[in-house]
């Protein structure tokens, strides 16, 4: 029995409604752009005379929203929280469906190691991000390159899926690495989206309190902001070293509690 490709052709719908999510979230967001860009300057004026809470919500920030570059900042935050809830919910669930659809028994009665399963079920999940920050990345290319009107900022596009793909890996391990240590990995989904939910809360009360603005660090959604990456800023890489620790040590994780714990099946 090859586990990765039932992993994959299991996962194959779910793929193909998500990457139809994000496409439609990239033309819907860039033709709003186009009804408002012949509005120009007084939307930006606008937004200036917003409240900073309802910028902070809306990832309104400081973006010139006149230009297709600016627009698309605020729209990356919408992409960015559809592609980590995909890779939460699906870190969680290819490790604990197995026991919430009984079939643990029959999985793990096959010669193969839980290694073996483990590492096959994780590299099914990645391929599947992968998918989808690639289908996001091209959309993104493709049409809002059609409102650029002459802007180039391809290049800006790429840093923030790159910076978008490691915030995918790294919530997918804390799906993964929830659904091994709980002793009902059947709530590891809703646990590791309630961490989401709390991490992303805390990003927009850092953007409204400075004086916690050390708490940045706590907050993946703060490593690699378009207001930041974009217009020459790049990957942070203090970020980049602090996510690649957490992931590695999230898949330590994973692997050693997934292995020693006691299956329902």
């Amino acid at each position: 029995m090859n586990i990765f490709m039932r992993e994959m052709k299991s996962h194959r719908k779910s793929l193909i409604f998500w990457s139809i999510g994000v496409v439609l979230m990239v033309v819907t967001g860039m033709s709003k752009y186009a009804g408002m860009s012949s509005s120009g300057q007084s939307m930006n004026e606008m937004v200036a005379q917003m409240p900073t809470s309802i910028k902070a919500v809306f990832g309104l920030g400081s973006f010139d929203i006149s230009k297709a570059s600016g627009y698309y900042g605020i729209l990356f935050l919408y992409l960015l929280l559809m592609a980590t809830i995909h890779a939460t919910m699906l870190g969680s669930i290819i490790l604990a469906k197995e026991e919430r659809d009984k079939t643990s028994e029959f999985l793990f009665v096959k010669p193969v190691s839980r290694r073996t399963i483990i590492t096959a079920k994780l590299l099914a999940a990645f391929v599947n991000i992968v998918i989808l920050n690639i289908i996001t990345l091209i959309s993104s290319l493709v049409i809002v390159g059609n409102y650029s009107e002459g802007e180039t900022f391809s290049g800006d596009i790429v840093l923030t899926m790159a910076g978008m793909f490691i915030l995918q890996l790294l919530f997918m391990l804390i799906g993964s690495a929830l659904a091994a240590v709980k002793k009902k990995p059947k709530a590891a989904a809703s646990l590791a989206t309630g961490v989401l939910l709390l991490t992303y809360v805390l990003s927009i009360a850092i953007d409204l309190n400075e004086s916690i603005e050390g708490l940045k660090y706590v907050t993946p959604f703060k490593y690699f902001e378009a207001k930041n990456i974009m217009f020459g800023g790049g990957l942070e890489l203090s970020f980049v070293i602090l996510s690649v620790v957490v992931i590695v040590a999230l898949t330590v994780v994973t692997y050693v509690f997934y292995q020693k714990r006691d299956l329902n099946v």
